[in-house]
């Protein structure tokens, strides 16, 4: 191939063009990185390594970083994250300058104690082995319409594997392991999971609004509105509310 002087002129040209084309692209980036730069203080990097790194949003937030980011604006304070120590938290608190609150950790509570053993099955359910399917299909067999199905929604949602299956099928939540992070109360299709203070040692384990007979007949320790708790319990402690124990 023969190589002439408008070849080398056209290739001297493009080269030109494309050195001339890149010049323009840096500068133009770098006006860009100078009027957009966003200013981000160096101390949500330490903040941040303070942190538990669960992102379970217990705090508030939706992960750890942006709850650095809220610290170090002080926003928030450090007592917000349950999950970590205190004596992290202190830390967080020394390193900004800060208070630390109290804040009660929170954990997830059942209001269901229908287990395989005392909640009776009325219908054999064949299908997907999740709740949201059986609830869709057939309430999954068992008769009380507002009972725990057992098939362990809640436990495979829950990324600090903080909720076991006992042998009744009723889930048991850890506390050490719980973060209050919400999924298992977003995950369950009979709202049976609510968020609780750790120190609250008192609640109902039971979600059933049927009437009594109704109640008695599907589970054995099913809340039949007999009044007995709350006339046993501190005066306006305990009260009854369609059929069903109220706090």
């Amino acid at each position: 191939m023969e190589i002439t002087s408008e070849s080398i002129n056209q290739l001297l040209l493009a080269s030109f063009f494309m050195a001339s084309l890149g010049v323009i692209l840096a500068g133009v980036l770098s006006i860009a990185n100078r009027r957009l730069y966003v200013y981000e203080d160096p101390k949500i990097d330490d903040v941040e390594d303070l942190l538990p790194h669960a992102n379970c949003g217990a705090c508030g937030t939706p992960g750890c970083r942006p709850f650095a980011e809220a610290l170090v604006a002080q926003e928030v304070d450090p007592g917000l994250c349950t999950v970590n120590s205190t004596d992290m938290n202190q830390m967080i608190a020394d390193f900004l300058g800060v208070e630390v609150s109290h804040h009660e950790k929170q954990v997830a509570r059942l209001a269901c104690a229908g287990g395989s053993h005392v909640a009776y099955t009325r219908a054999h359910y064949d299908g997907m082995k999740t709740c949201r399917a059986a609830v869709l299909v057939s309430g999954g067999g068992k008769g009380c319409s507002w009972a725990c199905l057992g098939l362990e929604d809640c436990g495979n949602v829950c990324d600090f594997a903080a909720i076991s299956f006992n042998k009744f099928s009723l889930p048991v939540v850890d506390e050490a392991l719980c973060t209050a992070c919400g999924d298992c109360v977003t995950e369950c299709p009979r709202d049976l999971f609510s968020l609780q203070a750790i120190s609250n040692k008192l609640w109902i384990a039971c979600s059933n609004k049927d009437n009594m007979d109704e109640s008695e007949a599907h589970c054995e320790v099913a809340c039949n509105a007999c009044n007995r708790c709350v006339s046993d319990a501190p005066e306006g402690l305990i009260t009854i509310k369609n059929n069903l124990a109220a706090m």
